[in-house]
């Protein structure tokens, strides 16, 4: 399967929603709890900064999975941080589309002169703080029992990615 790898329109706003809400149904990597609609998920896209891409993974017409890069902070000190999200077609697992989109999205970050990549992580969601750590994100902390979804309680891992150097204070 050739997968290519390109900036989201607000074509795919259906499929990056479709992959989305499985999670928000089923999974704890999304605390949100309320499905998405396909016309916020395209007002979402179109809102986006060009210093904030959507990226999509795609193979013979379907998106497989998507990534962003997000304002981690609006107050002006933390220009230079965003935060990560990457969401892979729960059919799709297991195929090296989470490395690939991760991947991308730094490359991406480090052209838009990012400093930092934030991401933040259901402590229960092993998979992702693989993914995370094989792409040189280092653990930046952890808040426990802050966040909870299907009957459990659930831990805030944080984990960032040094882009560049720091600014001087």
């Amino acid at each position: 399967m050739e997968v290519s790898v390109r900036r989201a329109t607000r074509a795919d706003a259906g499929a990056i929603n479709r992959i989305y809400n499985h999670y928000v149904r089923s999974s704890t990597c999304t605390w949100h709890l309320t499905e998405e609609t396909d016309d916020g998920r395209r007002k979402w896209l179109e809102s986006r900064s060009p210093a904030h891409p959507v990226l999509a993974a795609e193979a013979g017409g379907e998106i497989l999975g998507w990534a962003s890069l997000s304002v981690y902070n609006s107050r002006q000190g933390w220009d230079g941080t965003v935060e990560d999200s990457v969401f892979i077609d729960h059919r799709h697992h297991g195929k090296g589309l989470g490395k690939l989109l991760l991947g991308k999205l730094i490359e991406e970050a480090v052209k838009l002169g990012h400093r930092v990549i934030v991401a933040r992580i259901s402590g229960d969601q092993e998979a992702s703080l693989r993914l995370h750590a094989a792409q040189g994100f280092e653990n930046a902390g952890k808040l426990r029992g802050v966040g909870r979804k299907l009957g459990q309680t659930l831990d805030c891992v944080y984990m960032q990615k040094t882009l560049g150097r720091p600014l001087a204070p």
